[in-house]
C-alpha cells in the first residue's frame, strides 16, 4: 500500500520532473553496471556515471570508452534508452518553458508576489499611472487586469498581466488580490458613464469581499455614484469628469491656467505632493503657524483635510486640530 501512494505521487508530479527522475535513475544504473563490467577502464562508479552522462547527451567526449563486448552492448543499450530520455526531458522542459511564457504574456499566469497595486482597466490613464510608477525606485509592482487586453500592453518588467473580468473571484485570486497593497479601479471607457460607475462598484464590492482592508481608489465619472462607491468601502473616489470641467471652467476664465495645472503636477511627480497627519507641535497652532514651522523643513502647506472636509488656504488664524491632515508639498 506505502508503494501504491508512492507512485501516486509520483504520477501527480509535472511530466518534466518525472523525466529528470527516471534519466537520473538510468544514469546511475547504467554508470555503476559499466564499472562492474569493465573495472579497468571506468575505476569508479562516478567515472561510469561521467560517461554515462556525456554519452545519453549525445555529447561524447570519447575520454572514456568500453573496449569489451559486454561493454559495447551496455553502451548501445544506453544509447538506445538513455538518449530518447534525455532528449525528451529537455523537450519538455523547452515546452514548459514556452507554455509559461504565453501564459504570461496572455494574462493566463497567476501572479504569486505580495504587497503590489493592482490597476483595473486599461486606458490611457492607467498607462500613465504605470509609467510614473516605473519611474520610482526601486519601481512599484503593478498587477494589471482587464477583459479586453490580449497580451501585455507595456514592457515594464515591473508589471503583471491578468485577464478577465476583475469582478469575478477567480480573476481577482490570480492577480493576488489578497496579498496586495492597494487597488486603483479605473472607470471603463467603452461604456456609459453611468454603466462604468456600475461596473467599478461592483468591482470594488468583489475585492472588498476577497480583501477587506485593502486601500481601495475608485474612479466614479458621475457625481449620483459617489456616495455609492463610499458606502461600498472605496477609501478615496476620484470624480475625474470633476477635475476635467473644474480645470476647463478655470481656462475659460484665466486663459492658460491649464498649462500651469499640468506643469505644476509634472514637478510635483515624484511622491512630493502629500498628505501628512498633524501631529506633535503643530497641534493648535495656526495656520501662519504652521507654514512657518514646516518651512523649516522645506515643507509647503497648501490646506488642511478635516474629516471630509477640505480647506486650502484658509485663514492665517485657522487652528490646526488633532487628527487633520494636512496638504504639502515636500522637497
Amino acid at each position: 500500500m506505502k508503494n501504491w501512494d508512492v507512485f501516486i505521487s509520483y504520477l501527480r508530479l509535472p511530466v518534466f520532473m518525472r523525466l529528470l527522475i527516471i534519466g537520473t535513475i538510468m544514469i546511475v544504473i547504467f554508470g555503476t553496471l559499466i564499472h562492474f563490467v569493465e573495472p579497468a577502464t571506468f575505476r569508479h562508479v562516478f567515472d561510469g556515471i561521467w560517461w554515462a552522462i556525456v554519452t545519453a547527451a549525445t555529447i561524447g567526449y570519447g575520454d572514456m570508452v568500453p573496449k569489451t563486448v559486454a561493454g559495447k552492448i551496455v553502451a548501445i543499450s544506453l544509447i538506445l534508452l538513455g538518449t530518447g530520455v534525455i532528449t525528451t526531458y529537455f523537450a519538455t522542459l523547452s515546452a514548459a518553458a514556452v507554455a509559461k511564457e504565453s501564459a504570461l504574456s496572455n494574462g493566463q499566469l497567476r501572479y504569486m508576489q505580495k504587497g503590489h497595486i493592482i490597476i483595473v482597466g486599461w486606458n490611457e490613464r492607467a498607462r500613465e499611472v504605470i509609467a510614473k510608477l516605473s519611474e520610482y525606485t526601486p519601481p512599484v509592482r503593478c498587477v494589471i487586469i482587464d477583459a479586453t487586453l490580449n497580451e501585455l500592453p507595456v514592457p515594464f518588467k515591473n508589471v503583471h498581466f491578468i485577464k478577465g473580468n476583475p469582478s469575478y473571484d477567480d480573476v481577482l485570486h490570480k492577480a493576488n488580490a489578497t496579498e496586495a497593497q492597494m487597488i486603483l479601479i479605473t472607470a471603463n471607457q467603452h461604456k456609459s458613464e453611468a454603466d462604468a460607475d456600475k461596473d467599478s462598484i461592483l468591482t470594488l464590492l468583489a475585492v472588498k469581499g476577497i480583501h477587506p482592508s485593502i486601500y481601495a481608489i475608485v474612479e466614479i465619472l458621475t457625481e449620483q455614484n459617489v456616495n455609492n462607491a463610499k458606502r461600498a468601502g472605496a477609501d478615496e473616489v476620484i470624480q475625474t469628469n470633476l477635475l476635467a470641467s473644474f480645470t476647463m471652467a478655470n481656462s475659460l476664465q484665466s486663459p492658460g491656467v491649464s498649462k500651469a495645472i499640468i506643469e505644476l503636477l509634472h514637478q510635483l511627480h515624484g511622491k512630493k505632493l502629500q498628505l501628512i497627519a498633524a501631529e506633535g507641535p503643530l497641534i493648535g497652532k495656526t495656520f501662519l503657524e504652521s507654514s512657518e514651522m514646516l518651512l523649516d523643513k522645506r515643507m509647503i502647506l497648501i490646506g488642511v483635510m478635516r474629516e471630509e472636509e477640505g480647506y486650502i488656504n484658509p485663514s492665517p488664524h485657522f487652528l490646526i486640530e488633532k487628527g487633520d491632515r494636512l496638504f504639502v508639498i515636500t522637497p
